[in-house]
């Protein structure tokens, strides 16, 4: 798999090797080179007592608007000539 460095110096880990080391957003993952000057990823190890799940900022406001709008006013406001 190859992928492109950014300008910044960042590379995105593709999803297969993501999903086989079960990294999510904001995991903290380790590198180191090998003798062979290979790069090695490594899976964070858990620490007893921090592992907790990465909230979805979406779940965290999902069901909390208070405003109801229904489709056609809020089109109809949208799309008012002023």
């Amino acid at each position: 798999m190859t992928t492109t460095l950014t300008s910044k110096g960042q590379v995105t880990i593709p999803k297969r090797i993501r999903d086989e080391l079960g990294l999510l957003p904001g995991a903290a993952v380790q590198f180191s080179v090998s003798a062979a000057g290979d790069v090695v990823l490594h899976r964070p190890r858990p620490v007893k007592g921090r592992q907790r799940p990465v909230p979805d900022r979406f779940d965290a406001v999902r069901g909390r608007a208070d405003v109801h709008w229904r489709t056609d006013e809020l089109m109809k406001l949208l799309r008012a000539d002023d």
